[in-house]
């Protein structure tokens, strides 16, 4: 009797992590720096967080719709490829066992050993054996686009929600200092959690995500300062 275990590997939260990391980026990032931005413009509090509400509710969508678009793409190439393998195993069975047969002697079987592995996984599950070993597509990483969507948006959502909460409780005097030293902040703690989650160093993540968030509030608050003495 063999007892069934499986182990939980980080490259199955590959997916969903890229797309909720990535959309918390996004939401802190854009959002702090619009705030930001439109505050070094002599904007008044109120039009700040207007601006502020408006750039999380359009964030949100277009991270939402660019995530579904860009992961259907994926879908869609998957699903045309797995129905050409399903074509060519009915066309050519036997010229596919060969193919998948010499897929596992180029990966250290001999030629008799991957004959039998290929014979049972033909046996057992032909397309699935395919989709794997030639395509490279599994259940693990198949692209999933609403939930890539759904996470993207939520994900911005709640970053953006962050530099903006903190824009409506400090004053007007103070919120350009605040909301650049919070974001930073939240920045940091999100890269360096992305980063254990994905197994890497923590403070390599959290640097790495603040430096680009620095710059990108630095720049925008610079365009907002020199367009608002313009004007």
């Amino acid at each position: 009797m063999f007892l069934s275990h499986r182990e939980r590997h980080r490259t199955e939260r590959i997916g969903w992590l890229r797309a909720t990391v990535l959309g918390a980026n996004d939401g802190i990032v854009s959002t702090a720096s619009l705030l930001l931005g439109v505050a070094a413009a002599h904007a008044t509090h109120n039009n700040v967080l207007v601006a502020g509400v408006a750039g999380l509710v359009a964030g949100a969508m277009s991270m939402a719709a660019g995530e579904y678009v860009s992961v259907h793409s994926q879908a869609d190439t998957e699903q045309a490829d797995l129905a050409l393998e399903r074509t060519e195993l009915k066309l050519d069975a036997p010229g596919e066992h060969k193919e998948l047969t010499a897929i596992y002697v180029a990966r250290g079987l001999d030629a008799a050993l991957a004959k039998q592995v290929a014979d049972q996984l033909m046996v057992h599950d032909a397309i699935g054996a395919h989709a794997r070993d030639e395509l490279g597509i599994s259940a693990a990483f198949s692209a999933r686009p609403i939930q890539a969507a759904l996470a993207s948006a939520g994900s911005f959502a709640v970053g953006a929600a962050m530099p903006l909460l903190t824009a409506a409780i400090v004053s007007e005097a103070s919120l350009i200092p605040v909301v650049s030293g919070t974001s930073l902040m939240f920045l940091a703690i999100l890269g360096g959690l992305a980063a254990r989650a994905g197994g890497a160093s923590m403070t390599a993540g959290a640097m790495r995500v603040t430096l680009w968030g620095a710059l990108a509030m630095g720049l925008t608050a610079g365009v907002g300062a020199l367009f608002g003495t313009a004007g």
